[in-house]
């Protein structure tokens, strides 16, 4: 069975590449420079409401969603109107599908604009989703450690850094099991922006 090197500071893990696949220089340097730049300044980037303990709160993240013409799409108790395929997404996601054999419909972008932004544990296991979705996930701009953790026992803790242009393929039984985040941070952090690339029913 192949695996899935994590590392950090304190620890070696072996993860399951049927349940994630890790390509660190999916996209050059430059594309991926590009592409950031290109993103910064022209998605349409909302910060959006979410129930938290019987709380709305404001979203610590913009986000922003494209995908195929005439969706409106239902995700964690947020409803998203959805842009049309910028050029440059729809080649990303071409380029992917190639590269994977999974192909998908629409992203989801996250804008993080320093270490006060985050996303808090959570599993991609909404119904618009389906049973065991495949998720590909494209980092650009500032590394941010991606953490995983055991739904079960929540000890079994693993992160793994997502560079400039990285790739990671979130699949199989990985959102039943496994909870991920993306934590604050005390450090300086310039801005990182993520795409979900996701079938939605």
């Amino acid at each position: 069975m192949g695996q899935l090197s994590l590392f950090n500071s304190k620890e070696y893990y072996q993860f399951p590449e049927e349940l994630l696949e890790y390509t660190e220089h999916f996209l050059s340097p430059e594309e991926a420079s590009e592409l950031e730049e290109l993103l910064m300044n022209t998605a349409p980037w909302k910060q959006r409401t979410q129930k938290m303990y019987d709380k709305m709160v404001l979203t610590p993240r913009l986000t922003a969603w494209y995908g195929d013409e005439n969706k409106t799409y239902q995700l964690g108790g947020s409803r998203f109107d959805v842009n049309a395929w910028l050029p440059e997404l729809l080649v990303l996601k071409q380029r992917i599908e190639k590269a994977t054999g999974h192909r998908f419909n629409s992203v989801l972008l996250n804008l993080y604009r320093d270490g006060n932004d985050s996303v808090a544990w959570h599993r991609d296991k909404e119904s618009e989703l389906g049973n065991r979705p495949v998720i590909a996930s494209v980092s650009l701009g500032q590394v941010r450690n991606f953490d995983f953790r055991n739904v079960a026992d929540h000890q079994s803790k693993h992160s793994l850094p997502l560079g400039h242009g990285s790739l990671l393929i979130m699949k199989g039984d990985l959102q039943v099991h496994w909870e991920h985040r993306i934590a604050k941070s005390p450090l300086s952090m310039k801005p990182r922006i993520n795409m979900t690339f996701r079938t939605v029913k």
